[in-house]
């Protein structure tokens, strides 16, 4: 059925992305941009088209790029601004018929944020350009995102107020920056064109941030562009929520003064006058009166007790500063200090050395005086010996040192783990020794009195029948000696016995219950980030042992044909008993081995 409903360039496309290696997916999933141009806008088979993509995993795939590493995805941020508008195409339009509470409230937030979270690497990195060409290609790749986001939005519009209150935008908006700026100040104008109510249905503290931000912008800004989006956003929200326009008049008292003094005489008078006109309501110029005297009052009385609370702390500052200096010009005496002698001990070191040196040669000029000229070069040649050998031992010493150092903490586990295995198999063994001999000695529960008198009566007719010779006291002593040896070896071998089958048990039980696990494991594209720890070891050394055998082997395969030919013959040796023992005997960890 999959032939016939699904588009043929999905299914390949998806099967592609399957298949392919990860470093190519990014540039696979380019695509897609192909297939959506195809058709045309608001059709039913583009529909079906961005339907066939969702179920296919497509979208997810896009997130996942779009949250890489800019710099190991091929094609850099070309491709990564590409699949940001494919990703914002394929969402807007999409109706899914299945798992569509997960698709509205998981995956477009997760699209917005990753949108946004790109928005904000470019804008950081088109600031931190110092070349023009540069600045003017991470501008068109912000741009291009902005665009993707208001497309995003435009289509659904639920998600304006996750926007609005993500700390993501409010990082973007916190910009001086003249482009960027203007560009996602554009994005807020759309949102409140659209649908203005989501500011007041927003957090409080988002909502003061934004209008914090735009009066910032007014106060500290000389760009007539960003002016004129900020009173125009102002001007926007004070006509269509009256909530916010008594917001703007209580807590920004000096608004109206501001935007006289410094953007009065600009091309946007008609705005500003339109924004002048509501903030200067005669209603609330008493109430503002108000609101200004308890401003002062507040302010002198906070900066009275500040000026006297510094007054009195003066002289114990003053005390602070001077031991913070004190201790400040010791610890540089000591630093210089401590420079100079170690200064003085690098040079003697030095010193010690050349003159080492010096007497080193004059050694050997001596020698090779004493040396007849004939041996002067199997001289040489020793010496070179004897000194390679004394730096390979120093160097093989330093390396061991290292790597002991470094495998101390898996050694101290692994004296642990040894520890506790040989106390849990000694105190087994006591236990079962103790089973063992309790039930040895327990006689035969159902022998009765009448069939004990039956048994003894052919016993005493035996030995009438079979007289012997009379035996000694010592030799029947002897024999009862050597009976009881051999009643006790039986017991001992037979618990070992039991033992080991008990063990082989235990191992074929695990190996079966591996088996199983492996049989029942999901498949790749199925699999979760809890299944994997079902197929780890707890235990430690079991873990290193699989570890060491694992790049053994590889080691093994990377070998040259010529490397591999002893040890073919040498597994050609063992017998499959005397592997079997080995394999299973890697396993055993401390104390004694049951044969």
């Amino acid at each position: 059925m999959e032939s016939i409903t699904v588009d043929p360039r999905v299914l390949s496309l998806a099967a592609e992305v399957a298949e392919s290696p990860e470093q190519n997916v990014p540039v696979i999933l380019l695509k897609l941009k192909e297939i959506l141009n195809s058709v045309p806008l608001g059709s039913s088979e583009l529909k079906k088209i961005k339907q066939d993509i969702y179920c296919y995993d497509l979208i997810q795939y896009c997130l996942l790029v779009l949250r890489k590493d800019v710099t190991k995805i091929q094609g850099g941020w070309m491709t990564i601004s590409q699949l940001a508008q494919i990703l914002s195409q394929c969402c807007v339009g999409l109706e899914p018929t299945e798992d569509a509470e997960e698709f509205y409230n998981k995956l477009l937030p997760s699209a917005v944020e990753s949108v946004l979270v790109l928005g904000r690497l470019l804008q950081k990195y088109y600031i931190s350009a110092v070349e023009d060409e540069e600045k003017g290609e991470f501008l068109w790749h912000f741009q291009s995102v902005i665009d993707s986001l208001c497309w995003l939005l435009g289509g659904h519009i639920q998600l304006t107020q996750y926007v609005l209150q993500s700390d993501h935008y409010l990082h973007l908006l916190l910009t001086d920056d003249v482009e960027t700026g203007s560009a996602v100040m554009t994005v807020l104008q759309n949102i409140l064109q659209v649908k203005s109510g989501d500011l007041l249905t927003i957090k409080e503290k988002a909502l003061h941030s934004i209008l914090d931000e735009l009066i910032f912008k007014l106060s500290s800004s000389t760009s007539l562009i960003i002016g004129s989006i900020a009173i125009k956003l102002l001007l926007l929200v004070a006509k269509s929520q009256p909530e916010i326009l008594v917001l703007l008049r209580s807590r920004y008292t000096g608004l109206k003064s501001m935007l006289n003094k410094q953007w009065s005489g600009k091309e946007i008078d008609q705005e500003l006058k339109q924004l002048r006109s509501l903030l200067s309501s005669e209603v609330y110029q008493e109430e503002d009166q108000k609101f200004y005297q308890a401003a002062y009052k507040i302010q002198a009385a906070w900066k009275g007790f500040q000026t006297r609370k510094r007054i009195k702390r003066l002289p114990y500052a003053v005390t602070i500063l001077q031991r913070n200096f004190r201790n400040k010009r010791e610890k540089q005496l000591l630093k210089l200090k401590k420079q100079k002698e170690e200064e003085g001990l690098r040079l003697q070191l030095q010193l010690q050395r050349q003159r080492a040196m010096r007497i080193s040669r004059e050694h050997q000029l001596n020698l090779l005086e004493i040396v007849n000229p004939g041996q002067v070069g199997k001289h040489i040649q020793e010496m070179e010996e004897k000194s390679a050998l004394i730096i390979q031992k120093h160097w093989r010493g330093y390396r061991e040192r290292k790597d002991f150092h470094q495998q101390k903490q898996s050694l101290k586990e692994y004296k642990a783990a040894v520890i506790l295995q040989r106390a849990a198999l000694k105190f087994l063994r006591k236990c079962q020794k103790k089973k063992k001999m309790s039930y040895s000695w327990q006689g035969l529960p159902e022998l009765t009195d009448a069939r004990r008198m039956e048994l003894k009566q052919h016993v005493d007719n035996y030995i009438e029948r079979h007289s012997g010779s009379e035996m000694s006291d010592v030799a029947s002593r002897e024999l009862h000696t050597q009976a009881q040896e051999r009643l006790g070896r039986y017991f001992l071998g037979r618990a070992l016995e039991e033992r080991a089958q008990q063990r082989r048990e235990a191992l074929q039980a695990q190996i079966s219950t591996n088996i199983e696990q492996l049989m029942s494991a999901p498949h790749l594209r199925e699999i979760t980030g809890q299944e994997p720890e079902l197929f780890i070891s707890r235990s430690r050394p079991v873990a290193t042992r699989a570890k060491q055998a694992h790049l053994a082997t590889l080691i093994e395969g990377q070998a040259p044909w010529w490397k591999k030919l002893g040890n073919e013959v040498a597994d050609e040796e063992v017998t499959p008993k005397e592997a079997l023992n080995i394999d299973l005997g890697t396993l055993f960890i401390g104390g004694s081995k049951s044969p």
